[in-house]
Parts: structure tokens; sequence; C-alpha cells
């Protein structure tokens, strides 16, 4: 008999990395920062598509955009940047799209994205990030640490 593991989804996820400060990087290499700080993308991964897709976002804010008008902005963006046209298929800008709306980046309204609320980002990570999504998971952390010294020390505090 063949023994399955179960897949552990987590219930919400944030990968925080600190970098240099954000000083003199062009447009894009500051995106692309932030979206390693915050673990949108891994470091030393070449498929960046996130860092575009959330770019075209920023300079399309205030706008209301479909997926296929975001495609076609990145294309454009990836163009001007030299870089290869990569993981530009319509699924993959949706599931681009689908990893910053679960970060509360952007949002979907009706068929079309814009950025949450048409806010600032700075805003957007306090309200959202900060004050929500943070202790949450640091609770729930903070639940298992409790548990694994009371089930291995005999106590908690």
């Amino acid at each position: 008999m063949k023994n399955t593991i179960s897949k552990d989804t987590p219930l919400a996820e944030i990968v925080l990395r600190r970098y240099e400060k954000p000083d003199s990087f062009s447009d894009r290499e500051l995106i692309r920062k932030l979206c390693l700080s915050i673990g949108l993308l891994q470091p030393g991964d070449s498929r960046d598509i996130v860092v575009d897709v959330f770019y075209v976002m920023l300079k399309n804010k205030g706008k209301e955009l479909s997926s296929e008008n975001i495609k076609e902005l990145v294309i454009k963006n990836r163009k001007e940047y030299n870089l290869v046209l990569l993981g530009i298929a319509s699924s993959n800008i949706r599931r681009q799209l689908k990893r910053l709306r679960d970060i509360f980046l952007i949002e979907k309204v009706a068929n079309s994205y814009r950025i949450s609320e048409n806010s600032m980002l700075s805003d957007i990570f306090k309200e959202k990030l900060e004050r929500f999504l943070f202790p949450s998971i640091v609770n729930r952390v903070s639940e298992y640490f409790k548990v694994v010294d009371e089930k291995f020390y005999g106590e908690s505090e």
C-alpha cells in the first residue's frame, strides 16, 4: 500500500525579503525588487512576467484594464526593455493577475482589473497587508508555536 502525503494548502501566505534601499533603480527594476521583496518573484527567477503585469497596472493607474489589454501592454513593455516574449499566454497573464489580487494589490471590477481602490501602494500595504493579512498569519503561527510548546515542553505561557 502506497502512503500518500496530502498537499498542505495554506489559507494565506506572504514572503518578505529585505533588499538594499530603493534609491537608484529604473522603473521596471524598482517593481522587480518590490515583487522580490513580497515573494511574487523568487531570487534568480528568469520567469518574471509578474513584474511586467504589475508594472503596466501601475503605469495605467486609475484605469480599468481587461486581461487582454494587460497582455498587449505587457508585450509592448517587454519589447521596450528588449526582453524575451515568454510567459505572455493569456492564461499566464490571468494567473499573474490572480496572484496580485490574492495579496490585495489589484482588484477585479466586472471583467477589468485596476490597482485596489485606485489607492497608493503604500496605503494598500498598510491597510490590507500590515493591518489585516500580517496579524492573521502571525497569530496563527504563534498558535502553532504554543501548541508545539505544550506538546514538547508540557507548558505554555
